[in-house]
């Protein structure tokens, strides 16, 4: 007797794609959730998808709501029936949405973002953004070499570190799990910022290699300034050591570390997607 065989576990670039977009098909879900947990480098790849899909809906969502002129959709459903005969329409059709994004934000772009974003508005946010990264890379390279005193709070009391450091800050904070790539908790700190308390945690791996997280608020005195609205994911070399940074409801985060930029964009976008 014939039995069914049983679903392949083999995980394709299309599933991965829709598992992102929240259209991967019930009984495949299990399989390739499965198959990322196993898989550092593939979870790796789905959270850099993630974010980047994040921060363009962060950077362009409002667009969805505009009406697409009618000779770009025309233009892009000429195009979208070829790919989706070949089997990819689930990939194809969350590049479409990215396709109409991107030309809705290039058609309406001189009417709404010539208001909103002068010169004027990307230089006021600058200085607090540059002060920031700066005092993360600063506050890395001067814990993470110690050998008896890196942290105040060891990993040991991690329940009372996050409930301090959450005081301290006004706000809950959590420690992202990053072991999937290595790296453990050494434990947290209390530092000084230009705007108020920020706070420091520090993963190593099992060769003592270090990273850092530090969180502050970017402009406690202004919570509505650019800064604080800022929510790009970027890259900075600038400062000691190279980090990856970011900004949520005005409270910055960025991961810092000598660490080659692949390596630490991995271990930045995992932060990200574990905090987020």
């Amino acid at each position: 007797m014939n039995r069914p065989a049983p679903p392949s576990t083999d995980v394709t670039d299309d599933e991965l794609h829709a598992l992102v977009d929240g259209q991967l098909a019930p009984d495949r879900r299990t399989a390739v959730e499965e198959a990322l947990a196993r898989d550092p480098a593939m979870a790796a790849k789905v959270a850099a998808w993630h974010t980047q899909r994040d921060a363009l809906r962060r950077l362009h969502g409002e667009l969805l709501d505009e009406p697409i002129p009618a000779p770009l959709t025309s233009a892009l459903e000429r195009h979208l029936p070829r790919q989706a005969q070949r089997g990819n329409w689930v990939r194809w059709s969350g590049i479409a949405a990215g396709v109409l994004v991107a030309f809705a934000a290039g058609w309406l772009g001189n009417a709404q973002w010539s208001a909103s974003r002068t010169p004027s508005t990307q230089l006021a946010k600058a200085p607090a953004m540059r002060e920031f990264v700066h005092d993360a890379s600063i506050a890395h390279v001067v814990y993470a070499p110690e050998k008896r005193h890196p942290v105040e709070v060891a990993a040991s009391e991690q329940q009372h570190l996050v409930q301090w450091l959450s005081k301290r800050l006004d706000r809950p904070l959590k420690v992202p799990d990053l072991s999937t790539l290595g790296y453990t908790l050494v434990g947290g700190r209390l530092l000084p910022g230009e705007t108020g308390a920020r706070a420091q945690f520090m993963f190593e791996d099992t060769a003592g290699e270090r990273v850092t997280l530090y969180i502050g608020t970017l402009d406690a005195r202004a919570p509505d300034s650019p800064a604080a609205r800022e929510t790009a994911f970027r890259f900075t070399s600038e400062g000691p050591v190279p980090s990856f940074y970011w900004v949520d409801q005005g409270f910055g985060y960025a991961v810092a570390g000598r660490l080659p930029r692949d390596v630490l964009l991995k271990l930045a976008t995992l932060a990200y997607r574990d905090l987020s």
